[in-house]
């Protein structure tokens, strides 16, 4: 499974379970539909995080994965000339 379809379930549930408690909650409509917001931003702002640092990582990895395949060729054709 791909970690951008995790981080998309993930998202969800916890959309839906602040949503779900915040609606339950007894308080006038307003005051609802700010914390909604609110809980929305917050998530965002979580989402976008892990995005950056999961970008992060594969960036790093494959910068890795370069060097070695770059490394590599380069003793192939000392070996070869």
């Amino acid at each position: 499974m791909k970690t951008s379809n995790i981080l998309v379930g993930i998202a969800l549930a916890a959309a839906a379970g602040v949503a779900i408690g915040v609606l339950v909650a007894p308080e006038k409509g307003q005051r609802t539909r700010r914390r909604i917001k609110e809980k929305g931003e917050d998530l965002l702002d979580d989402l976008q995080h892990e995005y950056d640092r999961s970008v992060r990582q594969i960036k790093r990895k494959v910068e890795t994965v370069y060097d070695t395949v770059t490394s590599e060729i380069g003793q192939l054709e000392n070996t070869t000339a």
